[in-house]
């Protein structure tokens, strides 16, 4: 009978069990265990030479050969524990094959901090019988517990995102199943092994059974610090935002200096252009602009010392531009589709035509602020509106631009001309001025700006407003 995988890998850390149930496992006549196999300090187990005819060092130069080799030469099933700070270059291999088969070994976390803590301190690592136990008692430590989380929710994310987008199901199995025989059984039936057992092998014995009370010092501190973490992630913001690509034709590069512009729309664009052009002695039409990811490539191979850059602006004063540019106008360049939209469908409060005298100051703060509850739905993904660059999060289209060209200054509106001047100088110039004037509007944003404006912008764009500590506008 064929297998239905070449070889399996349990993802498992420190303390969850994993050596019991690499045990058991081994016990399956059709299934063979063959340790860490990717631990940067042996391979396989400690007194091991080799592993499927690589060395250690064999193993190192070639990673993804001994998933080769082991998938090749196995008689039986193989299987091995992957931990996360095992060999990096062979993970997305594994998690992309549908032949390895993918087992997750989970553990409370707090269970498996203070085991590790425990064994660290006794230097006990695997217990056989309890007249060998020792016992020692450790102090919890918040910051480490909170790093030992991190650290456990990147690994465990990377592994479900991993299966998510290929398209397959890992078998969880949680530390407390690992002596419940009908749970192995099934988790062999899952890797395609025709053996059963009728019990464990029970060699592996637990090291530190007692209560958490005769394991942590300082116990009662702990349940008082641990009540301070949010273990539903109450905080937590759902981000239906859709990611952005890299929108590398809107770049600018001067010819001859070595600095690029990633422009943020809905920020300050036009004046940043005017001052790279005087900066670099040329027009403004001869900038460099509408480039492929290759021809960017080419052009920052031929300009070393290379300064890039994004300018932010406050999320009301970007909104606010973007609303009279974009939809309150109805000049070139605006959305006059989108307009026609947001009036007949969302009730969007401005006039059909082209703003008049009527037009208040009153008027257009309302017209905002019910902009700005469309925008609030638009990037929860609510509308079948597109999520246009002119208003995603400053956030995200950062992170769309970091997939090819990382900006090394953020400069601030507010901070524009000293942040310029800087870069002027980084690049072998003169700092020349920069020459900027308020966002066009038919009424000024400080006329209508309020508290509940700030709220509202704050409502949509809360990842800028944190990843960037904005403050109230006003």
């Amino acid at each position: 009978m064929a297998r239905k995988f070449d070889y399996f890998v349990i993802f498992a850390e420190m303390r969850t069990g994993s050596n019991f149930l690499e045990r058991n496992l081994g016990e399956f006549k059709d299934i063979n265990m063959y340790g860490e196999a990717f631990n940067p300090d042996f391979i396989g187990r400690p007194n091991w030479p080799e592993l499927f005819g690589q060395s250690m060092e064999a193993r190192d130069a070639d990673p993804k050969g001994l998933l080769t080799n082991m998938a090749a030469q196995a008689r039986a099933l193989p299987g091995f524990r992957f931990f996360f700070d095992h060999e990096p270059r062979v993970i997305d291999e594994m998690l992309e094959n549908p032949r390895c088969g993918k087992v997750v070994l989970t553990r409370n976390p707090l269970d498996s901090y203070v085991s590790v803590k425990l064994a660290s301190k006794t230097d006990q690592w695997i217990l056989t019988d309890m007249k060998d136990a020792k016992r020692a008692m450790i102090n919890f430590d918040l910051q480490e517990f909170e790093a030992h989380l991190d650290r456990l929710q990147e690994f465990q994310l990377r592994i479900l995102r991993g299966c998510q987008v290929t398209g397959q199901a890992p078998f969880y199995i949680n530390y407390d199943d690992i002596n419940d025989v009908a749970v192995l059984n099934g988790l062999a039936r899952y890797l395609g092994s025709e053996d059963q057992l009728e019990d464990l092998q029970r060699h592996l014995k637990p090291q530190n059974p007692a209560p958490m009370t005769e394991k942590v010092r300082n116990y009662d501190e702990m349940k008082r610090q641990l009540a301070k973490l949010d273990r539903f992630d109450l905080s937590r913001t759902p981000q239906f935002e859709p990611r952005r690509p890299p929108s590398v034709p809107t770049y600018f590069a001067t010819p001859g200096r070595p600095l690029l512009f990633l422009p943020i729309r809905g920020g300050p664009v036009e004046p940043v252009l005017d001052w790279m052009a005087a900066l670099d002695g040329c027009g403004r039409d001869e900038l460099v602009s509408g480039m492929t990811q290759n021809s960017l490539k080419e052009w920052k191979r031929d300009h070393e010392g290379l300064r890039s850059f994004a300018v932010l602006r406050h999320p009301v004063e970007r909104a606010h531009a973007t609303f009279c540019q974009y939809i309150l106008s109805t000049e070139k360049g605006a959305y006059l589709e989108i307009r026609r939209r947001l009036r007949k469908k969302y009730n969007l409060p401005i006039p059909e035509g082209a703003v008049g005298a009527d037009y208040s100051a009153e008027k257009h703060r309302i017209a905002f602020i019910e902009f700005l509850e469309f925008l609030r739905g638009n990037l929860a993904g609510q509308t079948a509106i597109r999520v246009d660059s002119a208003w995603a999060t400053q956030t995200e289209v950062l992170r769309g631009m970091a997939e090819v060209s990382v900006p090394d200054r953020l400069i601030r509106e507010e901070e524009l001309t000293a942040g310029l001047a800087e870069l002027a100088r980084a690049v072998g110039v003169d700092p020349t001025g920069i020459k900027t004037t308020p966002p066009a509007a038919p009424q000024a944003l400080e006329k209508i700006y309020d508290e509940k404006i700030e709220a509202a912008t704050r409502r949509v764009y809360q990842r800028d407003y944190l990843n960037f500590g904005f403050a109230d506008w006003g």
